[in-house]
């Protein structure tokens, strides 16, 4: 038989004691942590994924806010505009025999907005003439509504309209005062 030496059994000794050490930390600290890491690293992969599918929607909003902007930039600035009735008259009297703007109103603030309310009496020759001046309206430099019922009278050769039309006006201070309070 061989013999042992004493060094051999401290080695042996030291080298046992040092891989139960080894065991012990292992799973009293090493696998925990590595746990822990891993469910660490599954929250942070999903935060970078709803961060990533958050940015892809601002970017998304973002440019269809611009779409938005530069397709109804005309009605954007047509908010900004003040409703005047003696210009309204002035640009839109070649299109009517006559054309009666009575006193414009303003009516109660809707979501920051003046309204005025318009009561409008003219005399055209057919109701084509009218439909037109529908059209015209559209692309006015003001936000306008109008009301139904229109009312068509004949009288002789000419038609006497009559109808009331809301006009919407951004209320600058009502905005800014909102702003401010938030």
């Amino acid at each position: 038989m061989s013999k042992i030496t004493r060094q051999s059994i401290y080695i042996l000794i030291i080298s046992v004691f040092l891989f139960i050490f080894v065991l012990v930390f292992s799973f009293s600290s090493l696998i925990p942590e590595g746990k822990e890491y891993r469910k660490e690293k599954t929250q942070l992969l999903a935060q970078r994924q709803d961060l990533q599918r958050y940015q892809d929607f601002e970017a998304q909003t973002y440019d269809t806010l611009k779409k938005l902007q530069a397709n109804n930039r005309h009605i954007i600035a047509a908010f900004d505009k003040e409703f005047l009735p003696e210009r309204f008259v002035k640009k839109y009297k070649s299109s009517f025999n006559s054309l009666d703007v009575t006193k414009v109103q303003t009516l109660d603030l809707e979501e920051g907005f003046s309204v005025y309310d318009v009561k409008t009496s003219s005399q055209i020759s057919s109701p084509a003439v009218f439909y037109k001046f529908l059209d015209e309206i559209n692309k006015s430099d003001w936000i306008i509504a109008v009301n139904f019922p229109i009312e068509f009278v004949r009288d002789g050769e000419v038609l006497n309209s009559s109808f009331k039309m809301k006009v919407y006006s951004n209320s600058k201070d009502l905005n800014r005062s909102k702003l401010v309070k938030k």
